[in-house]
């Protein structure tokens, strides 16, 4: 049940986010992980205070030197900083068969740092995202996206987010205020479930959204459905939230390794 995932992100320094939280989601969920570097970020959990893209055919030449050798069971796309990687990220996956493909539309970092450069969200939309088996777009991404805001009309904006093209939804609910958390999944078949978790009162979050997009996509390479997939993933998340280790003086990271057994 290892499953494949080769990964396709920028990386964060701090070691919560991105590539490095990614790695760490997919091998502690019993998967292999894979990547291809998209972007080196310099930040901590106080913000983000650099970004050095990769050259796009080295980034390019990553993903076809791990797709033609191991292969893949499941594709996870992160941050892809400008129009000419997403692009040729687009140009890639749209020869990559029948592997799924689960995108996180990564856009503003947890301290607030743009990671899509202002002309990008077109490119995204128009060529990215219809190639995605799921899309997993937090609230401000969503309204970004579709231009509706999923505070006051939710369906609406699934709706037009499976418009832009992909089969299924995933709508992080996070960023609202309240009580309980709601993350809503729009299916292929037109079916939404929602998934409802008490809020947990805490500052270590970053990395949250990387993080469920790669326990999807683990589980999506494992073999499970998309609801299983993403039941495991959000309990992962949860646990990972609340055992969080406390670190750095802003958005601290996740106890990813929670599920690591002490030898």
């Amino acid at each position: 049940m290892q499953g494949r995932v080769l990964i396709i992100a920028g990386s964060d320094s701090s070691g919560g986010a991105g590539i490095q939280a990614d790695i760490k989601t997919v091998t502690a969920l019993g998967g292999y992980a894979m990547t291809a570097v998209t972007a080196v970020t310099v930040q901590n959990t106080t913000g983000v205070s650099a970004i050095h893209d990769i050259p796009i055919d080295i980034v390019m030449a990553q993903a076809k030197a791990v797709l033609s050798d191991l292969g893949a069971d499941c594709i996870k796309v992160g941050m892809l900083h400008t129009p000419e990687i997403i692009e040729a990220v687009a140009g890639f996956l749209s020869d990559v068969g029948s592997i799924p493909i689960v995108v996180d539309p990564v856009m503003v970092a947890k301290g607030g740092a743009a990671l899509l450069v202002d002309d990008s969200l077109t490119v995204l939309r128009d060529r990215l995202l219809p190639l995605a088996t799921v899309l997993t777009p937090n609230i401000p991404e969503a309204q970004d996206l579709t231009g509706i805001d999923p505070a006051s009309d939710p369906d609406g904006a699934l709706d037009a987010l499976i418009d832009l093209g992909q089969n299924s939804v995933l709508l992080k609910g996070g960023h609202l205020s309240g009580d309980l958390v709601i993350d809503r999944l729009r299916l292929e078949t037109g079916e939404t479930l929602n998934y409802e978790n008490p809020r947990i009162d805490s500052v270590h979050t970053h990395g949250t959204g990387c993080t469920l997009a790669s326990a999807v996509a683990t589980g999506l390479a494992q073999g499970l459905s998309l609801t299983e997939s993403v039941v495991r993933a959000r309990a992962y998340v949860l646990e990972a939230i609340r055992t969080a280790p406390g670190l750095g003086q802003g958005h601290g990271p996740l106890n990813h390794g929670h599920t690591v057994k002490e030898f």
